[in-house]
């Protein structure tokens, strides 16, 4: 047994992860695209007391062909910052995480975005730190072709050292605001980066307070050789996609020892698998919710689907036979590796493996509240994960299942908190605030 809780994220892709979940009777078909169906879910999952909502992103449309994307409902949603803005305003204590490309942005402008969030929701903020895979990406942003795959994380470290250098540019006192001198803030408790790097030339100070956390919560989600590395050395919570529970606890005390040897401490970096939940009275229950969701999934879009996460046109496979060997590709290496797994673990077909992929192929708990807590329970005792990242099966009544029926199941195990203890991210996960690194002997004085 043990005495640790589990932390728990809601992982909207912008809405549901599962290809045909827009399709099922009673589904928000709109859910991707609609605030007010948004604003419901933000304020159901404060009230079942999550620690973060955590919003992905895409840089491009025209990722699959025309025939699998036109079946799809996350071709257009919302920029994750401006709707978690929005999200900021109806709730109080539930986290706020964001995706967003180290690889098709520049620093200045997402120290200032992620900085004002942070301030909006009173230091709920997080940023899930990406590298983008889709190669697509780059016709987007006035480039022929995408980085390479280790360029890319190359250029993520430099990013990350400016971003919170620039965070740093304020002391916490420096807005003394004094209005009968006439003084707004002190200058000796404002720093000019002056970074130069390979990638970047940013002089700085960023033009916004420093945050209410010092940093929001650094997030990061490469599952790669690269992308585990540079997790152990700016990750403060990592979400990896699921498989057996066998990989989970190998990712697990691989990355914290990686952290480990850097000299980081195994609470400073907390490893949320995805999960995706589908939650039923009974086991035969949910085995049919599974079922036809599964069975909502067109096979061009399944395809599609197994095209993506190998980074190769799987069209062109035979679909009854086995998955053919698969070339590394510049595109994300972690997909193609849990694509490639489970085919082989389960001996399925290229069809079989695209139809799986095409709802949701990773970690999936579907049963009872009672048999999802006891999987649940079992992963954290097992030091497989800190907790997950849940993705709901359909919108709203897969969410609304989760809040209502599994969450007071984690609850009377002790496995999960009933009220929040704190105000901010860095509270709800048990994360120190980040010392500034030009003003630290000030605040240690404070």
């Amino acid at each position: 047994m043990t005495n640790r809780q589990l932390h728990l994220g809601a992982f909207l892709r912008p809405a549901t992860i599962h290809t045909g979940a827009w399709r099922y009777p009673g589904a928000f078909a709109d859910a991707n695209f609609n605030i007010r169906h948004y604003l419901r879910f933000a304020q159901t999952l404060e009230r079942g007391k999550f620690d973060a909502i955590f919003l992905a992103d895409h840089m491009a449309v025209l990722n699959m062909p025309i025939e699998a994307l036109k079946r799809s409902a996350t071709p257009a949603s919302f920029e994750p910052l401006t709707l978690l803005s929005a999200i900021a305003t109806v709730t109080e204590r539930i986290g706020l995480i964001a995706t967003a490309s180290t690889t098709y942005d520049d620093p200045y402008h997402l120290a200032r975005k992620f900085a004002s969030l942070d301030h909006i929701s009173g230091g709920r903020a997080g940023w899930n730190l990406v590298t983008t895979a889709n190669p697509d990406a780059a016709l987007n942003f006035s480039k022929e072709a995408h980085l390479a795959h280790g360029e890319r994380y190359e250029r993520a470290r430099e990013f990350f050292e400016v971003v919170t250098g620039l965070w740093d540019s304020w002391a916490d006192d420096a807005f003394i605001r004094d209005q009968a001198s006439g003084v707004h803030f002190d200058p000796s408790k404002m720093r000019r980066l002056n970074h130069v790097g390979k990638e970047f030339k940013v002089r700085g100070p960023v033009n916004i307070a420093r945050p209410v956390q010092g940093w929001p919560v650094i997030v990061q989600a490469g599952a790669s050789d690269a992308g585990r590395q540079i997790a152990a050395e700016t990750a403060e919570m990592v979400f990896t996609g699921g498989g057996p529970m066998a990989d989970g606890q190998k990712f697990y005390a691989n990355v914290k020892g990686r952290a480990k040897a850097l000299g980081r401490g195994e609470d400073e970096i907390l490893i949320l698998p995805g999960a995706f939940v589908v939650v039923g009275d009974t086991m035969e229950e949910a085995r049919e919710i599974r079922a036809r969701l599964d069975g909502l999934v067109h096979y061009e879009s399944a395809i599609a689907s197994l095209s993506i996460a190998l980074g190769v046109d799987a069209s062109k496979f035979d679909p009854d036979g086995k998955l053919p060997a698969i070339p590394e590709t510049e595109g994300g290496k972690s997909g193609r590796e849990r694509a490639i797994g489970l085919a082989e673990r389960e001996g399925l077909s290229v069809r079989q493996l695209a139809q799986r992929l095409g709802g949701y192929g990773g970690l999936a708990f579907v049963g009872t509240p009672q048999s999802i807590a006891d999987q649940m329970q079992e992963w954290l005792e097992s030091r497989a994960c800190d907790g997950f990242n849940i993705m709901f099966s359909h919108l709203p009544a897969g969410l609304d299942a989760f809040v209502d029926k599994v969450v007071p199941e984690l609850q009377r195990r002790g496995l999960f908190r009933r009220e929040y203890a704190g105000t901010t991210l860095r509270e709800h996960l048990g994360l120190r605030r980040p010392a500034n690194r030009f003003f630290a002997e000030a605040e240690a004085a404070e």
